[in-house]
């Protein structure tokens, strides 16, 4: 590695896409955890507010394909700055809605405001670290995810409970406009670009990680041509499902489910994403280091296959369980095991797709969401038709056993290569 006396600038990279995606996180989590508040407020049945949940994820998937082509043509910065403005607008507006309808339509306008960050993340990494620590890369901004919605319940609630629930989207909309301010004046595309990085880090990027042109067009037809992009897509789908449960059910599945206090809820939610922040931490040194022992295509299928099968063990045991404390312990095995599947695929995205990095994580993110959209759907739908919060649960459970079926087939030494 490079030697220099300063803190790499590839880490001050990571750095802050670390708060980039964890004020998305908080974002994300705030409306899940004064869920309660906003059923009570509009008269809310458990469907209604699943379209509600939907209605973002539905609109996260729809433009994050073409927020993550805009990166990868215009450079990550531009898109940055419109991503974290335009979410910030529509997180305050959040807080002034008048009912369901008008709940639906700014949570709609939020996700499309949000959608590209994870893909646009994942070139910024393909631009900004080496090969030998793409998945450490990926951590630093995955960690963000988790940190955010274990700080999220700490924030939110007290605030929620002192002023009332609009409040929070007020704050979160003021830290979203301070970090454009950060990422204007700091962030640039590639380690050339960046003022007093160091020759030899440059240097020693560059020669490890081809160069990217934002110039380059992408064909569609060769990119969907590949069998591999399906299998890590559709794998994708099984662990964004899961995910969303965490992020947007999860509040509501403790006090209503399991008929956990308030309290109890933000403590045990809290405690779940600080694990799921460590896992990410670990998973990214733990890959790295598996890759050198196994390879990448063993390590990737281990990775995926083993966290897989463990999430649903561990989603089963708590559906069945009425105690408290085993409830709340496997939720957070659950989570834990999630962090590696989510580095593990975006990295697969910089291993598979190349120069083209950013797009193909948008490929499969937007079926990533897909699945977001379908379980905030299915969720409240099964639970007002079952009277049961624990009967989706175990539609969880098999779907998390398929992802891990797939992830046995994903070989991401088979690059996607389109033609220009």
């Amino acid at each position: 590695m490079a030697s220099t006396l300063q803190f790499p600038y590839r880490y001050r990279v990571g750095i802050l896409l670390f708060f980039l995606i964890l004020i998305t996180y908080l974002d994300r989590v705030t409306i899940s955890l004064v869920g309660v508040r906003i059923k009570s407020a509009f008269h809310l049945t458990n469907t209604q507010f699943g379209y509600v949940l939907g209605a973002f994820a539905l609109a996260y998937a729809l433009f994050e394909v073409p927020s993550a082509l805009l990166g990868d043509r215009w450079g990550q910065r531009k898109v940055f700055l419109r991503i974290v403005i335009w979410w910030s607008v529509f997180t305050a507006l959040t807080g002034a809605v008048n009912g369901f309808m008008s709940l639906i339509i700014i949570r709609f306008f939020f996700g499309m405001g949000e959608a590209g960050a994870y893909p646009n993340s994942t070139g910024t990494i393909c631009r900004w670290f080496p090969k030998s620590e793409t998945s450490r890369g990926v951590a630093m901004f995955s960690m963000g995810s988790s940190s955010g919605a274990a700080l999220a319940p700490l924030i939110v609630v007290p605030i929620a409970v002192a002023i009332g629930w609009r409040a929070p989207f007020f704050v979160n909309a003021a830290l979203g406009l301070c970090w454009v301010v950060v990422c204007y004046r700091w962030f640039r595309n590639h380690p050339g670009e960046m003022a007093k990085i160091s020759t030899a880090e440059k240097a020693f990027i560059e020669s490890n990680r081809r160069f990217v042109s934002h110039h380059r067009g992408f064909s569609w037809r060769v990119a969907f041509r590949q069998p591999m992009l399906w299998v890590l897509v559709g794998a994708y789908f099984c662990v964004q499902w899961a995910n969303y449960f965490f992020v947007a059910w999860m509040p509501n599945y403790l006090q209503e489910g399991k008929h956990f206090t308030e309290q109890e809820m933000k403590m045990t939610t809290s405690w779940i994403f600080v694990f799921a922040t460590l896992s990410a931490f670990l998973s990214g040194f733990f890959s790295d280091w598996l890759i050198r022992k196994k390879g990448v295509r063993l390590a990737r299928r281990l990775i995926g296959a083993v966290s897989f099968s463990l999430m649903a063990m561990m989603v089963l045991i708590s559906a069945e369980s009425s105690n408290h404390l085993v409830v709340a312990v496997c939720l957070l095995s659950a989570h834990f095991f999630q962090s590696p599947n989510v580095i593990n695929s975006f990295a697969s995205c910089v291993e598979m797709g190349g120069d083209r990095a950013g797009t193909v994580a948008g490929i499969m993110n937007f079926f990533g969401q897909a699945g977001a959209f379908l379980m905030s759907i299915f969720f409240g739908r099964i639970v007002d038709l079952s009277g049961s919060f624990d009967a989706p649960q175990f539609l969880m459970v098999g779907i998390l056993l398929a992802g891990a079926l797939l992830w046995t087939r994903v070989d991401v030494t088979k690059q996607i290569e389109p033609k220009y």
